[in-house]
């Protein structure tokens, strides 16, 4: 990814940012189980830390960075070491694939979403959660991205650039919820339930299905 990874030698920082941020972090994760499809075979793509694969129940994730990876594993996450733009997994095993804040990681977003669709079954499900671009948030992160320590690498993508890519991969759009809608000063004083949509929200959460 980068000369030194941050995600490799100062995820612990990272990861405190959960908990230093408990209700944006549960405003995300309700509007993410707001999408949850049928139960599968399920893997988080850019896994982290495993704070959303073991509260949703993902068994599995696929994370570059060795080093937040063990906080992953830590949690009962089965990580395997391996790259968005190419899965180590073989094609049609998997019932739904989740990105969740990952999107901005990603150096090929194309390919991203081309390998989710190799590896989905018929009828399974993407869920690709991601701060837009042109969001109260985005706007925040682009402003102070040269000071922080991992958002300096990050590309925020537009919702609509995040449609049109998932639309290219073969990948059917069937559903949005957004959620952390008011102002970023205030989006930690208390846990927002999500609601249909992506135009106001600065977490947005695109269900998408293999046809």
């Amino acid at each position: 990814m980068h000369e030194t990874n941050p995600f490799d030698t100062q995820y612990r920082m990272y990861d405190a940012w959960f908990d230093r941020n408990a209700n944006i972090y549960q405003s995300e994760l309700l509007a993410i189980r707001e999408l949850l499809p049928p139960a599968g075979d399920w893997v988080e793509i850019g896994v982290g830390s495993g704070r959303f694969a073991a509260e949703l129940g993902i068994p599995v994730g696929i994370e570059p960075a060795a080093g937040i990876a063990t906080l992953a594993r830590s949690r009962g996450i089965h990580v395997l070491q391996g790259k968005a733009e190419s899965l180590p997994l073989d094609d049609q095993t998997v019932d739904a694939a989740f990105l969740i804040t990952a999107l901005c990681f990603v150096d090929d977003v194309g390919q991203t979403f081309g390998e989710i669709a190799r590896v989905l079954r018929r009828g399974g499900h993407a869920l690709v959660a991601l701060i837009p671009k042109n969001s109260r948030f985005g706007d925040t992160y682009a402003a102070h991205a040269s000071d922080d320590v991992f958002f300096r690498y990050a590309t925020l993508r537009t919702t609509e650039e995040t449609f049109a890519a998932l639309a290219t991969a073969g990948l059917q759009i069937m559903r949005t919820v957004q959620t952390l809608t008011g102002s970023v000063e205030d989006a930690n004083d208390k846990v927002e339930r999500p609601t249909d949509g992506y135009e106001q929200g600065s977490f947005v959460v695109v269900q998408a299905v293999k046809p």
